[in-house]
This record gives structure tokens, sequence and C-alpha cells, in this order.
């Protein structure tokens, strides 16, 4: 939090599943994972389906918009129901941005930044009146309750699956019991299959309201706070005092009772007319929070010009068409390229991330060739972390992280099998299989940009050198692929 400092001109906080994330599988489905060893490591992953938006395109333009126009003053916060190790699961499968903070285990952890250090203030706050061991024993007693995966289970969270026609009978007894021995406890429905018990204090409201008080304390309380939700658990974030609030198109049925029977009448809460992050990107603009035009929804740069011009904006859009390129949603046309050489500096010097320096110029003759070659696959470029600094009277450094993914497919294990002959069966052979895993290759290197403004045409930079290195555990096997 101390990236910024002033106040935030606008803090998002959204959740992940189903708000800004599109369509994942319910919390039942997801305690089915598969657990395989890849390139030597244990690689846990959830068995997830995406029907809606296959290509995250919703998430993608959120995160053209925000590295554009709201990184480098404004916050943004992820608060889910997700443990830390569902939450990190997650950011290995989707395309997310790293978030200022992370609000995890439905309001009961707070971290801050890449590093996701623990606010250890909040966590003893949740201590009062609460004793896990006697939670676990309680609710042992209700055959009904079938725990969620340990992976879920958290020091100030204990969750559980339940059917909804059981849910409401449940809560009223467990409640009262705890209540008998001294125990401050809430219980959360959400989802229609998800029960949590929490301390009194703990849930995303209350996470929020501590965030907020400790802004205040500092002098820094954001401008405008804006709050995203699809579920019953993020019913508290929308009580929240002066913050607007989104409930995303796909809003559960049980958040959309609990707005028409307590906020109804609140004209600072939206139900977006769009799905998950597309619905926050709408209330952006509906409450007037500042742009909701993403780099990524504009199809030709050239006969859409924006209003806000800055050197991070020229990185989101150099890639965005580095992408479309290599897919060929743009045509193969000398002056495409033409334009492109144009950002750069003739003299221009670009430093691969295997360390071989060579003319910028050459990177772009290069990717000319590649027009299309991802053409009908699943090719995904996106920046993460941007931030630019101006460093002489017309100079900037720019700094991100740049991610390529893309489809793949990966040998897992061999499997031998003892195959008979139907027309000779005392004729066995014994032969070997192999287990291919399809996903995702992802990619990511540390890029550094030196820019300078063009004095003759306002709002314009041109690229002076480029040096890029691999993000530990996400270079590539065959470092000549990698272009820029």
């Amino acid at each position: 939090m101390d990236r910024l400092h002033g106040s935030a001109r606008l803090m998002v906080v959204s959740d992940l599943d189903s708000t800004m994330v599109h369509n994942l599988l319910s919390s039942s489905q997801r305690s089915h994972y598969l657990v395989y060893e890849f390139h030597g490591k244990t690689v846990l992953s959830y068995l997830q389906v995406d029907h809606d938006d296959p290509d995250d395109i919703s998430l993608l333009s959120f995160n053209a918009l925000w590295e554009s126009y709201y990184r480098h003053d404004s916050l943004l916060v992820f608060s889910t129901g997700r443990s830390p190790t569902s939450y990190k699961l997650l950011r290995n499968e989707k395309p997310l941005l790293t978030p200022d903070v992370a609000v995890m285990s439905v309001g009961t952890e707070i971290a801050y930044g890449e590093a996701l250090v623990v606010d250890a203030g909040w966590e003893e706050y949740l201590n009062h009146k609460w004793d896990r061991e006697i939670i676990v024993e309680e609710t042992s007693k209700f055959p009904e309750l079938t725990p969620q995966s340990e992976i879920d289970q958290r020091p100030h969270k204990v969750s559980f699956y339940v059917e909804e026609v059981k849910a409401l009978a449940i809560i009223d007894v467990l409640a009262e019991r705890l209540e008998k021995l001294g125990l401050d406890v809430k219980i959360i429905y959400s989802s229609g299959i998800a029960l949590d018990v929490l301390p009194r204090g703990a849930g995303k409201g209350q996470a929020l309201a501590y965030l907020m008080k400790k802004f205040a304390l500092d002098g820094k309380l954001p401008a405008n706070t804006l709050v995203c939700g699809d579920s019953g658990n993020d019913a508290e974030l929308f009580s929240i005092p002066e913050v607007y609030g989104v409930m995303v198109s796909n809003a559960k049925e049980e958040l959309l009772q609990w707005y028409a029977e307590n906020m109804k009448s609140n004209p600072y809460i939206l139900q977006a007319t769009d799905r998950c992050a597309a619905g926050i990107i709408q209330a952006i603009g509906y409450f007037g929070l500042g742009t909701n035009v993403s780099p990524r929804d504009i199809k030709d740069f050239q006969k859409c010009k924006v209003e806000i011009i800055n050197p991070g904006h020229e990185v989101v859009k150099f890639y965005l068409f580095y992408e479309r390129w290599r897919r060929a949603e743009v045509e193969m046309a000398g002056q495409h390229m033409q334009n492109i050489k144009s950002f750069f500096y003739s003299l221009a010097t670009f430093v691969h991330p295997s360390g071989i320096e060579q003319p910028i110029h050459q990177c772009i003759d290069a990717m000319e060739s590649l027009h299309g070659d991802r053409q009908g696959k699943r090719f995904q470029v996106w920046v993460d972390q941007l931030s630019s600094a101006q460093i002489g009277s017309d100079t900037w450094l720019v700094k991100c992280k740049k991610w390529e993914s893309y489809d793949a497919c990966h040998t897992v294990c061999s499997i031998p099998i003892q195959l008979q002959s139907k027309n000779e069966p005392k004729r066995k052979m014994e032969r070997e299989f192999q287990l291919h895993i399809v996903g995702e290759d992802k990619h990511c290197c540390l890029t550094t940009i030196l820019m300078s403004s063009k004095a003759e045409i306002p709002n314009e930079f041109i690229w002076l050198h480029m040096h890029q290195t691999w993000l530990d555990g996400f270079g590539v096997k065959q470092p000549e692929t990698w272009l820029l």
C-alpha cells in the first residue's frame, strides 16, 4: 500500500470467482482436482470449465484498462473466499493482475503486495472469542455437513458443503450451540452449497472496513471505492458506507434477494447488464469514476484517438497489436509494420532475456514474418504491475511484467499396458502409452523500457531501449522462440 504517495484516485474491491473471473465451476465441483508430477514439481490443478468466455476476454479487457489508466494512482483489491493456496492456483490458471491487497478466506486473511505479506494485526483481532477446536468438534455432530478440502480450511475459517434445503436449520441450531459455549461467530452460506464458520468480526465487509480505517489513519482514504460481487458472501461489501457497488449480471439469487430486501433504494449500487469483469468496467463508467474504454476494445488505434496518453498506455497498446498480429486479427499490410517501426528510435536496442543484444528494428522485422503463426489458437498477451517514472525533462522509464500464454500439450507420464491378441490368445505384447495433459504454457519477462516524448508531437512517445529478463520459473526452454 506504500506504492502510492497519497490517496488512491479509485479503489476497486472485487470478488474473484464469477465476478472478476468468468464462470468457474461451483465451489462443490472445485473440491475435485488433479495431482500430477510435471518438470519435477507436484502440480495441483482444479478441473474447471468456462463456457461463457473461454478466452477470458472480459478479464483481459479489464487488465488492459487497469494497467493503462489506473495502476499508477489507484488500488486493486481482490476479496475472495479462496484460501491462499487456492488463490495462488487460480493465479496460475487465469491471467489475473497482481493486486495491491488480497483479502482471502472470506475476509479472515489480509495480505499485501506480490509477496502476500500477512496483516498480523487483523489475525490477532480475529482471535477474540474464537476456538477452532470447539467449532470442529461441534460441527462434526451434523452429518449433513461435508467438510471442504484441507486447502480450504484455515485458522479462522471452518468450511463445509451442505444442501440448500438443510442449510437454514443447521445454521440456526449451530449458531445457538456455539454461543452457549462462549464463542462469538458468524455463519455465512453462499453459492447454494458453501457454509463457512468465521469469527464474528470477520467477513469481506469487516475486512474492507478495517482497510479503510487504516487508510484514513494514514491520511490516504481513497477518493472513490467500487465494490464488486456476485454471491451471498459479497453482501457485506455493499453494506459499507460511502462506497459504490456493482452486482454483475450473473449474480446469484441469494445476493439479488438480499439486495431487494436491504438495498433496492440505494442509488450507489448498480445491477450490471454485463457479466463478470465486463460488469465492473460498466460500473466504472456508470458512476463516472474514470474512463471505461479498455484499449483491448479499440480495434484500430489510428482511427480512435484516446484522450489520456501516457507511457504505460503505449506499452499496453503495442503488446495488444503484437497479440493481434500473431493471431492474424489485423491484416498483413506493410503500413502496419511501418507504423510500428515509427514507435522506435532508429538506433534503439533490445536486450533479449537470453542476454543477447540486438537492434530493435531487427526484432520488428522478425515479427513481420510471424503474422498469423498463432491463428486459431489460444494465444494471449498482457502486462502486469506497469509503472512509469519521468527521469528527465522528456525521458521516461517504464517497467512491467510482460506475459504470454498459449495452449500446449505436455506428456505427464508413460503407462505400460499389456495387450493380448484376439487371434492369438497366447501371444501377449507390452506397449507403452503416454498420458498427455492439454493446458497452458505461461511465460513472463521483467521488462524495462526507456522512452522519450516527442517534442514535435505532443502526447506521443518513442522507444529508445528495451531490456528483458526471465521471471523466475517462467522462462522458455527454447529462448529463440521468444520474440520481445
